[in-house]
């Protein structure tokens, strides 16, 4: 036994003896998880727009820009500003003109959305305007009942239907969502798999809890850090991810940055290196859900060590570099989205983090908090805004504009 886990013992055998029974919780727990409160109520989106002043000293105006979504997933732009959005239960949508279309884009695959798989990314070839081409990640049904695939499909965009569609590339049977895009520099698309159960994670022979790297029609690259090795699948770039929620290429440096759940704390954003393995669930700067450490160490030398680190998790989801103009404080400053924190309900943001010029963090700043709301997605529009969703029964798509500076 090491002298830290005597201790975390003798600490805790301290605070037993202290501390009257009557004083300790009971806390009920389900499936060895503890039941999350409901003391926080839900509050409904404003229907007008909110202004809020931020730590910048820029005002910013939250705009809903749609509402009617159901747990919407992903957003992608078109060339004309069009929006499409995926919707968990198996619809992509479309906002023309600022308005949801009723009716969705028909074609798209059949989904098996169970728990938190579904329909989920949407994501637009490099080289859109020529071909049409369109990518969606989802849980497909398996042959066996009750089983699915984690597939990625691609079809072309005609109109209001998918046309052409097709499976291009199918994980390893254990793995399953979430799962993200990006494109490299390169032209070739990442892609994220969940990988929260066992040590999936670390086994090389499967995709789960893996980034993948493929072509754009779902062949793997030669170049990829694992081709010809035994025991490797070829198509995994980096390994020992848990639940990768967010995705997005740096576009100062063309680097592929990830963020992921932790379990209870421990969420994390990564700057993914090929052939790079970076912990789950042997490593972890987070507790399991009934109280318990992950791991005795939250990091060693066989692995790569987070970037950012949450202590709370804020259930991050959804990454995004600003770029723009119409904010210009932000500009340069990384966006993750926020489900909930400290596994609180109701208490999901926008978490905005700054960095100085060697990419160092200076600080972070918590947005939207009043709205109550878990941010799925954030995204940077053509027009220099930012675009979120909202993953709720009844979601929304928010724009996040200039406020009045006076």
């Amino acid at each position: 036994m090491s002298r830290r886990t005597i201790v975390n013992s003798l600490a805790a055998a301290i605070v037993a003896a202290t501390v009257p029974a009557a004083a300790q919780q009971t806390v009920p727990m389900r499936n060895g998880i503890p039941v999350a409160p409901s003391g926080i109520p839900a509050i409904a989106l404003p229907d007008q727009p909110v202004e809020y002043a931020t730590a910048e000293g820029q005002k910013i105006r939250v705009v809903v820009a749609a509402r009617g979504l159901s747990h919407p997933w992903s957003l992608a732009f078109l060339p004309d500003g069009s929006m499409l959005i995926t919707e968990r239960a198996g619809r992509l949508r479309i906002v023309r003109n600022g308005v949801l279309d009723p009716a969705p884009i028909a074609g798209v695959p059949t989904v098996r959305a169970t728990g938190l798989n579904g329909l989920m990314e949407v994501s637009l070839h490099p080289q859109f305007a020529t071909n049409q081409l369109v990518y969606l990640t989802y849980t497909k049904p398996a042959p066996e009942e009750g089983k699915s695939l984690l597939a990625l499909a691609r079809g072309r965009l005609m109109g209001n239907a998918l046309t052409d569609v097709r499976d291009i590339f199918i994980a390893s049977p254990d793995a399953g969502g979430p799962a993200r895009l990006t494109w490299g520099r390169d032209g070739t698309l990442f892609m994220t798999t969940g990988g929260v159960n066992g040590t999936v994670a670390q086994d090389p022979n499967s995709d789960a809890g893996k980034v993948l790297r493929l072509r754009d029609d779902g062949s793997v690259p030669p170049d990829n850090p694992f081709v010809g090795k035994a025991g490797y699948r070829p198509e995994i770039y980096t390994l020992g991810h848990r639940s990768a929620l967010g995705l997005a290429t740096n576009p100062h440096t063309g680097e592929i940055w990830e963020n992921e759940n932790g379990p209870n704390g421990g969420d994390e954003i990564n700057i993914l290196k090929p052939g790079a393995n970076y912990g789950w669930p042997v490593v972890s700067y987070g507790r399991t859900y009934p109280g318990p450490r992950q791991s005795e160490h939250a990091w060693d030398t066989r692995f790569q060590e987070p970037f950012v680190i949450w202590v709370p998790s804020i259930a991050v989801s959804g990454m995004a570099f600003y770029t723009g103009d119409r904010l210009p404080k932000w500009k340069g400053d990384v966006f993750v989205g926020g489900m909930r924190q400290g596994e609180v309900p109701g208490t999901g943001h926008l978490e905005r983090i700054l960095f100085n010029d060697k990419m160092e963090e200076l600080r972070r700043e918590q947005l939207l908090v009043p709205m109550r709301q878990r941010i799925r997605d954030v995204r940077q529009g053509p027009d220099g805004l930012l675009y979120l969703l909202t993953d709720e029964n009844d979601g929304a798509l928010l724009r996040i504009e200039p406020g009045n500076q006076s």
